[in-house]
C-alpha cells in the first residue's frame, strides 16, 4: 500500500545521498594538489552526469530487473520501460526506489577516483566509468540486492552498500592504482593537503548525506531507520575520536585532516551493519575500523608502496571489509531479522560474510581488469609527464580554480 510518509522520507533520503558526491569532490579536492583541483572536482561532477543517464538505460533493470540469474538482472526495464507512476515498490512509488539507488550509482564510482588522482587521464576515466558501472556495480548490485548470488543464495548481509559500494570501489581503486602507478615524484617531495576549509565542507557533506544514505535503507519511515541513523552517528563519533587519539600518540597533536578521516572511517565500517547491530556494537565498529583502516594506509603506502593517493582503497575498501567481517560477528536478529551473528553462538552468519567478501573482491578484480583492458585498446590510461607535472586542471581542462590576476581581483 502507497505510504506518503514513507515516499516523502525516501525522496529526502535520495536528495542527501546525491548531495555526497559533490562532497565526495570537496574532500577530495581538498585533500589533493592545487594544480588538480579542477579535475578533481571534474572528476565527480562528470559522474553525476554519466551515472544517471546509464542507470536509466540499463542499470536499474540489470540491478533489479527480475531475471532469476544470481549474477545480473535482466532488461525488461531498459529505458525504466513497465515502471509507471501507479508502479509500487513496498510502499514507495517505484521511481521513488529507482531514484535512491541511482544515487548509490553516482557516489560509488566517484570514490574511484581518489586512488588515481592526478595522473589518469580524464577521458579514460570517463569511458572505463562508464564501463564499471556496466560490467561490475550494477551485477554486483543484482549480487547482493536484488536476489542474486551474494544476498539471496548465501543470505551475506549488506545493510547500505559494504560489499557493492565501499569494497567494490575501495577494491578498483587499489588495482588502478598498481597498474597506472605512482605520481611521478611520489615519496621525493612532501603533500600537503592544499585546502583544509575544503576537506572540512566535504566530510560535512558525507557526513550529512550518509544519514541518508543510511537510514534511507530502511525504505521505509519507521523504527529501523531510526535505528540505522543512530548506529550511524555513533560509529562516526567512534571513528572521528580514535583517529584524533592515533594523530596524537603518534605526533603529538591533533589534525583536522585526522578528524575528517576518521569521521569517514567510522561511517564506512558501519555502512553494511546499521540496520543489523545494536548500539554497543555499532560504538565497537567505530572504535575499532580508524585503527585498522589508520594501519591499512601505513602498510599500502609504506610497505608495499602502493601509491593510493586519496586513501580510497585504504578508508574505504578496508573499511568495507572491516565493517563486513564485524556485521557477521555482531548481527541480531531481533533488530532486522537474518541468522544471529558469531557473539550469539552461531557461525553461519560470520562465513556468509566472509563468503561474501571474498566474492565481491574477485568479481571486482576481474570486471576491472577487463575494463582497463578495453580502455588502453582506445586510448592510454595515464597523462603525460610533462601534464602531471604541470597539473591536470591546465593540461586536461585548460582552466585553473585559482586563476592569478594583473590587475584588482
Amino acid at each position: 500500500m502507497f505510504s506518503s510518509g514513507d515516499t516523502s522520507f525516501i525522496i529526502l533520503c535520495t536528495t542527501l545521498v546525491v548531495l555526497m558526491t559533490p562532497g565526495l569532490a570537496f574532500f577530495y579536492g581538498g585533500m589533493g594538489r592545487r594544480k588538480n583541483m579542477v579535475n578533481n572536482l571534474m572528476n565527480s561532477a562528470s559522474i553525476m552526469g554519466l551515472g544517471i543517464v546509464l542507470y536509466m538505460l540499463v542499470g536499474y533493470s540489470l540491478s533489479f530487473g527480475e531475471s532469476g540469474n544470481p549474477f545480473i538482472g535482466s532488461l525488461k526495464n531498459f529505458c525504466l520501460f513497465g515502471i509507471n507512476a501507479d508502479s509500487l515498490t513496498r510502499s514507495i512509488p517505484t521511481f521513488a526506489f529507482v531514484a535512491f539507488q541511482m544515487a548509490f550509482a553516482l557516489i560509488t564510482p566517484a570514490i574511484i577516483t581518489g586512488s588515481v588522482a592526478g595522473r589518469m587521464r580524464f577521458k579514460a576515466l570517463f569511458l572505463f566509468i562508464a564501463l564499471w558501472s556496466v560490467l561490475v556495480y550494477y551485477p554486483l548490485a543484482h549480487m547482493v540486492w536484488g536476489g542474486g548470488l551474494i544476498g539471496n543464495t548465501l543470505g551475506a548481509l549488506d545493510f547500505a552498500g559494504g560489499d557493492v559500494v565501499h569494497i567494490s570501489s575501495g577494491t578498483t581503486g587499489l588495482v588502478l592504482a598498481i597498474l597506472i602507478g605512482k605520481r611521478v615524484d611520489y615519496m621525493q617531495i612532501s603533500y600537503r593537503t592544499h585546502s583544509m576549509p575544503f576537506v572540512f565542507l566535504g566530510t560535512a557533506l558525507l557526513l550529512f548525506g550518509w544519514f541518508g544514505f543510511n537510514s534511507g535503507s530502511a525504505l521505509a519511515a519507521n523504527g529501523l531507520a531510526a535505528h540505522a541513523f543512530m548506529t550511524t552517528a555513533l560509529a562516526a563519533a567512534a571513528g572521528m575520536l580514535v583517529w584524533i587519539l592515533l594523530d596524537i600518540f603518534k605526533t603529538g597533536k591533533s589534525t583536522l585532516i585526522g578528524a575528517c578521516t576518521g569521521v569517514i572511517a567510522g561511517l564506512v565500517g558501519i555502512t553494511p551493519a546499521a540496520g543489523f547491530v545494536d548500539m554497543w556494537a555499532a560504538l565497537i565498529i567505530g572504535l575499532t575500523v580508524s585503527p585498522v583502516c589508520y594501519c591499512g594506509i601505513a602498510l599500502i603506502k609504506k610497505v608495499f608502496k602502493i601509491d593510493d593517493a586519496l586513501d580510497a582503497f585504504g578508508c574505504h575498501g578496508i573499511g568495507g571489509i572491516w565493517g563486513g567481517i564485524l556485521t557477521g560477528v555482531f548481527a541480531n536478529p531481533s533488530i532486522n531479522g537474518g541468522k544471529p551473528g558469531l557473539i550469539y553462538g552461531e557461525f553461519a552468519q560470520f562465513f556468509a560474510q566472509i563468503e561474501g567478501i571474498l566474492i565481491t573482491f574477485a568479481a571486482v578484480v576481474l570486471g576491472t581488469l577487463i575494463c582497463v583492458r578495453i580502455v588502453k585498446m582506445l586510448m592510454p590510461l595515464r597523462v603525460e609527464r610533462k601534464e602531471e607535472l604541470v597539473g591536470l586542471d591546465m593540461s586536461e581542462h585548460g582552466e585553473s580554480a585559482y586563476p592569478s590576476f594583473t590587475g584588482l581581483d
